[in-house]
């Protein structure tokens, strides 16, 4: 079933007013400093086209972007946000783009987890394998390339409301893109921490090919949670454990175990070794918990697969006994 982006593109523009991305030009108007909104429409009839589509202002910004997934090897829809380093008349140069992508990988250096249901590929000489949400790499910042991040949906069943609620989420990046690092990501302080219990179900596993095997260690991350969440489970209660909860402080912690009126926060990690996976999860823990306004938790955990050795027992022994910080690691082991 081929797509019909024009159609996908105004139905998307009809759908956006109870949504954030709705407002996109007016968000726009504010970061550009423009004297007036240039239109109220995500996307525009100078911004549609035939197999793709991006938002109305968008070829010199990160861009909202709809499109084939996979060019001309199927009718999957992709959505999300792209870099279209692709020269023309509207874009004779990249080099407005070039430092946008500094920004982009500032972003998504502390905060890709909030996108972990996404995917990242690009198209350079044909279409890349899909790979987890992450910095650009530079080689890819050249003329002709197009980077994408976001999902994918079958033509035959498409979720208008996916795709919006998916541009909502992207919008913190976009804003943070376009202001040069002045607009950061901002905590919902009327929230705040929120525990509640459960974990949500995420795919898991994957039928990819062996060429594909990143994509496993994005999946094995969704796997070591649900083995951790349902041990937890059982020691201490299901109205006690809660997963992918919101830090308070515009983050999300993997895991919250909460015993009497504290709190323990889990960080998981998929690195190939204990250190690996410490130096990667401390600094996140410490900001979930001692970041001005958040929670601060009893107890901070390191979750990986391998085991402490006797130097990464010496490390966080250091750490508890010289600066009093009550960090622990354990290890959830998964197929």
């Amino acid at each position: 079933m081929a797509l019909d982006i024009p159609a996908i593109a105004n139905r998307l523009n009809e759908m956006a007013s109870g949504h954030l991305i709705g407002g996109l030009q007016d968000i726009r108007t504010h970061l550009k400093h423009f004297d007036r909104r240039p239109g109220k429409k995500i996307f525009s009839n100078q911004t549609i086209f035939e197999r793709w589509a991006f938002h109305h202002g968008g070829r010199t910004e990160l861009q909202f972007n709809i499109g084939y997934a996979d060019g001309d090897n199927n009718d999957d829809l992709r959505h999300g946000v792209a870099f279209s380093f692709e020269t023309g008349q509207t874009l004779p140069t990249i080099d407005v783009l070039v430092p946008k992508v500094k920004f982009f990988n500032d972003y998504m250096g502390t905060n890709a987890d909030d996108f972990r249901d996404m995917r990242m590929w690009h198209y350079a000489d044909g279409r890349s394998v899909d790979r987890p949400p992450g910095p650009i790499p530079p080689g890819l910042v050249t003329k002709g390339v197009f980077v994408f991040l976001g999902k994918r949906q079958p033509s035959n069943r498409i979720d208008y409301s996916e795709i919006l609620k998916d541009f909502d989420r992207l919008l913190a990046l976009y804003q943070y893109v376009e202001s040069g690092g002045v607009t950061a990501p901002t905590p919902d302080l009327e929230i705040g921490f929120d525990f509640k219990p459960g974990c949500p179900k995420t795919l898991g596993r994957t039928k990819a090919s062996l060429a594909k095997r990143e994509l496993d260690i994005d999946l094995r991350h969704n796997r070591m949670r649900d083995a951790l969440y349902h041990r937890l489970v059982a020691e201490h209660g299901k109205d006690n454990v809660g997963a992918e909860r919101p830090s308070g402080v515009g983050t999300r912690i993997d895991m919250v175990v909460r015993v009497k009126q504290a709190y323990w926060f889990y960080e998981i990690k998929t690195a190939l070794t204990a250190r690996g996976c410490l130096r990667e999860a401390i600094g996140q823990l410490l900001e979930y918990g001692l970041w001005p306004g958040a929670q601060q938790p009893v107890r901070f955990i390191v979750v990986g697969e391998e085991t402490l050795d006797e130097d990464a027992k010496e490390y966080l022994n250091r750490l508890r006994t010289l600066y009093s910080l009550p960090i622990e690691y354990e290890s959830v082991a998964v197929s």
